[in-house]
């Protein structure tokens, strides 16, 4: 059973996460990066790890990034946002391939809201192979799920445009 002092930890690493999410909406990367890490060293958490890779993205360092999703999965394997974002980073270099079973993953994760953000990754790699019907169901999925997401309408829209 923890004791006081770990929930309190745990809990003021939280608080940390959510100061930083705040920071880096408001554009202030470089303090985010600062108030994550400062949550992981109060209390390792999958957040802590996953969106402190969100920020070293935004930097463009997506090797670190993928290391700490990768620290965030050790963590809890059933947080789904670094599985989407390990997929989404491998995108970004250009391994598509690589990216499929961390998407997959993703889907199959027991806690995790934003589940069009994987269907539109998915979109993205399939539409990337050339696999146009299997990209539109996957943009379909995303807008069943999110129906005002723009990226997803204007992706479905594109690749029924290649279509024809």
């Amino acid at each position: 059973m923890a004791n006081v002092d770990d929930e309190s930890r745990r809990k003021h690493a939280f608080e940390l996460v959510n100061t930083a999410y705040r920071e880096q909406l408001s554009g202030n990367l470089e303090e985010a990066i600062r108030l994550y890490e400062a949550s992981i060293a109060c209390w390792p958490t999958a957040e802590g790890h996953s969106f402190l890779g969100w920020s070293l993205s935004v930097k463009g360092d997506l090797d670190a990034a993928i290391a700490e999703c990768k620290k965030a999965i050790d963590l809890d394997p059933d947080f789904g946002n670094p599985y989407n974002d390990i997929g989404s980073y491998l995108i970004h270099q250009g391994k598509v391939d690589d990216a499929l079973p961390w998407l997959e993953r993703a889907l199959q994760a027991k806690r995790y809201e934003p589940r069009h953000y994987p269907h539109c990754n998915l979109g993205r790699v399939y539409q990337a192979k050339g696999m146009l019907m299997k990209a539109i169901e996957e943009y379909e999925k995303a807008l069943a799920i999110a129906p005002d997401y723009e990226y997803a309408r204007q992706a479905l829209a594109d690749s029924r445009a290649q279509l024809n």
